[in-house]
């Protein structure tokens, strides 16, 4: 459920970056999801859907954009991508520490028309 709130506060950044640029109505919005951020995307659809019912992004496409996971090696210095469960290094097989990228979920761009 985590999602409606999500969404509402997306929703939110749209419609005011989409006012501060005078938009007549919103195109396209592209987000940004990390593959460990929980995020469902069908949910985000779903809850978009609803609150765009008659407001100018109500025709809008949504695309996501899937972020893979980077991890951290201690031992190595080095950071890498996650590669499916596995969170040894590539290099040496110690543990490795998520970083945030992967885990965030982030209004990426917004396309408008302002005619």
């Amino acid at each position: 459920m985590h999602e409606l709130a999500l969404t509402e506060k997306m929703f939110k950044i749209i419609l005011d970056e989409a006012k501060a640029h005078q938009a007549k109505q919103v195109m396209k919005v592209t987000i940004a999801v990390g593959e460990l951020s929980g995020i469902v995307e069908r949910s985000v659809e779903a809850y978009f859907r609803l609150l765009a019912k008659d407001t100018i992004a109500e025709q809008a496409t949504l695309e996501f954009n899937r972020i893979k996971a980077r991890l951290f090696c201690i031992q190595c210095q080095k950071e890498f991508t996650k590669d499916s469960r596995d969170f040894t290094c590539p290099d040496c097989g110690n543990l490795a520490r998520l970083t945030d990228t992967g885990q965030q979920c982030l209004v990426e761009s917004i396309e408008v028309d302002n005619e």
